[in-house]
């Protein structure tokens, strides 16, 4: 049963929506991906919004370019943490997508990141749902200890081996 739904209105932004999804399967939290206009289906919008917390979901990842509603909408509607990712695009490079999700009227927070950070929104997303489920904490800091790892890695390569191995 999913506990995380991923929503984007239009299928150009499934890349960043994918990285995402990558996390969470990494993670193995359950999710469902839809594509769903705010603006072109608002009916089914809304019923998809309104349902999710029946239907099992603990978190949305809404992601959106230009106007940028649906992770706002989606969290005047849903109770629960909203996730919203901005969409880079051609006019603005991302920048009103991005200002549209975060400055939201107080009382409607939406956590944003980063223009196409879909792989943040995942993390966050298995944050949130780590809260009250400690293997999955376990598992984030064991992905923790990961990334330094590798940092330490490309650290001892480079003292190593001299910055011009890292230019192949």
């Amino acid at each position: 049963m999913p506990v995380v739904s991923l929503v984007m209105g239009s299928d150009s932004d499934m890349p960043v929506m994918a990285e995402a999804a990558k996390v969470l399967e990494r993670f193995h939290i359950d999710y469902e991906m839809n594509i769903i206009s705010a603006h072109r289906e608002p009916d089914i919008f809304f019923e998809y919004a309104k349902s999710a917390e029946e239907r099992g979901i603990k978190v949305i990842i809404a992601g959106a370019g230009k106007a940028a509603h649906l992770p706002g909408m989606c969290a005047a509607l849903f109770p629960m943490p909203v996730i919203g990712i901005p969409m880079k695009t051609s006019d603005l490079g991302g920048q009103d997508s991005l200002f549209s999700i975060v400055q939201m009227p107080s009382g409607i927070p939406v956590a944003t990141v980063a223009i196409n950070g879909g792989k943040n929104a995942g993390i966050l997303a298995a944050k949130i749902l780590a809260v009250s489920d400690s293997s999955l904490l376990k598992e984030l800091k064991d992905y923790s200890a990961e990334m330094a790892s590798e940092v330490e890695a490309k650290d001892s390569k480079l003292k190593s081996e001299g910055y011009k191995a890292f230019l192949k």
